[in-house]
């Protein structure tokens, strides 16, 4: 189909390359361009096959994804890509060298029992490739279909070839939906001067957060609060990957750290990040309890607790991401009179949180990437 996504699957494994290959093929929106053993390979098929997105293994002979990207970069290359990385320390310092060299985002490769990890990479992936690709492709001048960021990629899929793969029921929603006098929230209070900054955001997360913290101002004193969608195991380099570039101090949070002045926290992969008020300080706490929204941690968790803690003191942000996390209890920071911003659509690698949280009438402005950073530093500083 003229529309579709084209995809370059580029991985030695030829397992993998056909795992990939068959979520790809059955998703609606996507097609598998072409596949390759390496990167050399890749180079050499894409004048030919001139995919919309790439995926890309890091660990091959002969040319391996690091030195592809370096490549890409050295040829001028903009295809976006997404890599696949295996969970390890080492494989997570990797991942973030890729991203600094231009990867767009990555999803860890099934380990152990595959067809029980296939549930929970397939839908990342789609989205990366529907989002990432889409973006592209509609760079070129070229249509794309249209994709409801939502929902999950996995229900509307054309079949279900993968061997051993059984698609999983649609979860019920945490939340009942909203009544026509819910989506209507009358804050209870004006907003006073912001006191944190919580930041809720998944699918094209790590690019749009490097955008944003490389351009805050040295001067920002409210401390910042994350959760980005990320496996366990690779928050931490992530962290420390954003603190290089970042003029604030980033880190991954753990169980304790103090809410301060000039501090940014990047919830752990598979914790929950909740602020705790204490008599002398407000410290982070991390906790195992179930997802929700879908997510450990999950940005509902985040707002529903700075809601809570910070009441108008705080300001909420919802950025790119797919499905609904974080969209409904952003609503309780503007109840409580705090100010909510969101990414908007034009931007947003996968406007799904985002939209959601719009629709709802949870979010006072919508704000273009390249004005994130600005916007969240005037508003942080504004004396309210």
């Amino acid at each position: 189909m003229a529309d579709e996504i084209s995809v370059l699957v580029v991985d030695d494994s030829a397992l993998m390359r056909g795992l990939i290959s068959r979520m790809i093929e059955a998703t609606p929106g996507l097609t598998v361009a072409e596949r390759a053993l390496d990167g050399k390979f890749a180079l050499d098929k894409i004048p030919r096959v001139k995919p919309d997105i790439i995926v890309l293994d890091l660990e091959m002979p002969r040319m391996d994804g690091i030195q592809f990207l370096r490549e890409r970069k050295r040829l001028g290359i903009d295809i976006p890509v997404v890599v696949l990385s295996a969970i390890a320390d080492k494989s997570a310092k990797i991942t973030m060298e890729a991203l600094a060299l231009g990867a767009c985002d990555f999803i860890h490769k099934p380990t152990g029992s595959i067809d029980n990890e296939l549930n929970s990479i397939k839908d990342s992936l789609v989205s990366m490739l529907l989002g990432y690709g889409g973006k592209y492709r509609r760079s070129q001048g070229k249509q794309v279909l249209p994709v409801d960021y939502t929902k999950s990629q996995t229900v509307v899929a054309k079949n279900y070839p993968i061997p051993g793969y059984v698609p999983p029921p649609i979860p019920k929603p945490l939340f009942k939906e909203p009544t026509v006098l819910e989506k209507k929230i009358i804050p209870l209070r004006n907003p006073a001067r912001t006191e944190i900054i919580a930041i809720g955001i998944s699918t094209g997360g790590p690019d749009s957060l490097r955008l944003v913290f490389s351009q805050l101002d040295k001067d920002l004193t409210v401390p910042i609060v994350v959760v980005q969608h990320m496996p366990p195991g690779f928050t931490l380099e992530f962290a420390r990957s954003l603190d290089r570039i970042c003029p604030l101090e980033v880190k991954e949070a753990e169980e304790g750290d103090l809410i301060k002045s000039g501090r940014i926290l990047i919830a752990q992969g598979n914790k929950h990040l909740e602020v705790d008020k204490r008599s002398l300080a407000t410290t982070v706490h991390l906790s195992d309890a179930p997802q929700v929204s879908g997510h450990r941690p999950s940005a509902d968790v985040l707002f529903e607790s700075v809601a809570k803690t910070y009441g108008n003191r705080a300001l909420g942000v919802i950025m790119t991401g797919m499905g609904r996390d974080g969209a409904q209890n952003l609503g309780l920071i503007y109840r409580e009179g705090g100010i909510t911003i969101g990414q908007d659509e034009a931007s947003s690698i996968v406007y799904g949180m985002p939209r959601v949280a719009f629709e709802l009438g949870h979010v006072m402005e919508q704000v273009p990437l390249d004005r994130m950073a600005a916007r969240i530093c005037a508003l942080a500083k504004e004396n309210r």
